[in-house]
């Protein structure tokens, strides 16, 4: 097939599948050279948290330790923890382990559960050594009364700058971000607070699956975009949203706001006065706007707070542990959705014939299913409702998700925090040094990612007359194409975000500081051949 043809077909393909294909082209362009192929397509990232892990590893010794104090068959059979005298057998385990990695971690954890919750020494360590081991089914089943306890305290001081609002957070565990939306969609739909044909606004660009999921024929909501289209006084992006669109918002037919903050991929916070401006809306012209969403990337911007801070009773919140402890492998995410909240009064305004089909889904759950919140309506709409008795995430991933919050809550210098930034920044700025174009310091900026429009830059250097060479002779995909063919660099499409169709997106957080010089001059160079081609049919 034509090369050009083949590119604008591709045109609708999702980055994330694109990806594979450019994957292929680098993989081609490596055979023929002894370069080395740079996948910066991704956001998983190339570091890991340390501490937690090795505090988790710890534990695991102890709770075997505990099973194994029950019974033990020369077989390799041994019972389970018992609960009685747990917390004291525990306390010499980490007297006897005091200089094993992660054992600091575990004995500050503990201290800080009886002096800050108060809790009972024989639950907590109980719930600790079967988690760990993975002998029972999760029960609560929404999320552990401790790993609750800890994962809300680190909301508090990392989406809500320590400065969380009053009433409390309910916490459903699951596995990573992207279970965590799936549930939102089908139970937004099934407790009719979301219906075919409603509609929605999508802050964009966005996570693809967020502009994808919504056309799907399950659901058909008719979707407003809100495009960071404003730009600075030299021409270059800003990443933000204009007053104007965001007050469509005003509409009270718009039942649901979906946002990524900070974004992706341009990996901006949303600004103070749209975030004022969005609660404003919220309280004076549209109350029953339901706003959902994803903080994945918030503990890597400073003094970071989400709307779930800012306006709970209308937010459900999304977070995922993945990027910043490095742990995609473990699927780990909470859904938070506050204890007062727009999506229960909303459930129970319903018409009585939507109410009763809701009673009689979520009757074999409890004696009174009109009183079910609606984060447990999720829980039991994960299982079908029917299998509610073996929902939750797993003991072990909850047992980790604990440990990451108590490492950033017992890190009281915010050294790991500032350690992860510095990272980001450092690579960021390498990338961008190279590539001849110039990057303005912006307080809003996170930088996980970095989207460039090749258009801005071809028009800062070039002018007019080269952008629309540009356009007229070749197609958007055609610059990440010639970056995987020529030189084996992957990058995406930032137009499958809903963004600029001449971006490309590329992430800061999965390969080493070098290798964003060998990106950058690679965008350079291609930015470079063209305007080449184009003086030579000039001329």
């Amino acid at each position: 097939m034509d090369t050009k043809l083949l590119e604008k077909k591709m045109e609708n393909i999702s980055p994330f599948e694109l990806k594979n294909r450019l994957i292929g082209m680098a993989d081609e362009s490596l055979k023929k050279t002894a370069r080395t192929m740079l996948n910066a397509g991704r956001g998983n990232p190339n570091w890991i948290a340390t501490t937690p892990r090795e505090a988790f590893f710890l534990l695991g010794k102890f709770g075997l330790e505990e099973c194994r104090h029950v019974m033990f068959l020369p077989e390799g059979i041994a019972g389970i923890p018992e609960k009685q005298g747990i917390a004291s057998r525990f306390e010499q385990f980490l007297k006897s382990n005091t200089y094993q990695p992660g054992a600091k971690l575990l004995e500050q954890t503990y201290n800080y559960m009886l002096m800050q919750h108060a809790v009972d020494p024989d639950s907590l360590v109980h719930e600790w050594a079967e988690s760990v081991i993975g002998d029972q089914y999760p029960v609560p089943d929404r999320i552990l009364q401790f790993t609750e306890m800890l994962v809300r305290d680190y909301l508090h001081q990392e989406m809500c700058d320590n400065r969380p609002p009053r009433g409390a957070f309910d916490l459903f565990a699951t596995e990573g971000g992207t279970a965590a939306m799936c549930y939102i969609f089908d139970s937004l739909q099934e407790n009719f607070l979301l219906n075919k044909g409603d509609s929605i606004v999508l802050m964009v660009p966005a996570f693809t699956p967020y502009i994808e999921i919504p056309r799907l024929n399950r659901y058909r909501f008719k979707v407003t975009e809100l495009h960071a289209n404003r730009m600075s006084k030299d021409g270059l992006h800003l990443w933000q949203y204009s007053d104007e669109d965001i007050n469509r918002l005003k509409n009270p037919a718009i039942k649901a706001l979906f946002v990524t903050n900070p974004s992706n991929p341009p990996s901006y916070t949303l600004s103070p006065e749209t975030m004022e401006r969005i609660v404003t809306i919220v309280k004076e012209d549209n109350p029953n706007l339901m706003i959902i969403t994803d903080d994945v990337y918030g503990t890597f911007s400073p003094h970071f707070r989400s709307f779930m801070a800012e306006i709970p009773y209308n937010t459900l919140c999304v977070y995922s542990f993945s990027k910043y402890f490095g742990a995609t492998g473990w699927r780990n995410a909470v859904i938070a959705l506050h204890e007062y909240n727009v999506f229960d009064r909303q459930i129970s305004r319903l018409p009585k014939e939507k109410r009763e089909i809701l009673n009689r889904r979520y009757a074999t759950l409890t004696l009174h299913p009109e009183k079910l919140k609606f984060i447990d309506r999720m829980v039991a709409d994960s299982r079908q409702v029917a299998l509610n008795h073996t929902a939750g995430l797993s003991l072990p991933q909850q047992m980790q998700m604990s440990l990451f919050a108590a490492f950033s809550l017992l890190d009281k210098e915010n050294s790991y925090k500032q350690k992860m930034q510095e990272i980001i920044r450092r690579r960021l700025k390498t990338l961008w040094d190279n590539t001849g174009f110039t990057l303005v310091e912006d307080p809003l900026r996170v930088g996980y990612y970095t989207e460039i429009d090749m258009l801005v830059w071809a028009e800062k250097f070039y002018g007019n007359k080269f952008v629309e060479y540009l356009k007229k002779t070749y197609s958007p995909l055609d610059v990440v194409f010639r970056l995987a063919k020529e030189t084996s660099l992957v990058l995406l499409n930032g137009g499958g975000f809903d963004g600029p169709e001449w971006s490309v997106r590329a992430s800061l957080a999965n390969l080493n500081e070098n290798d964003y010089a060998t990106i950058g001059q690679g965008l350079k160079r291609i930015l470079d051949e063209y305007a080449e081609e184009w003086k030579k049919i000039k001329n």
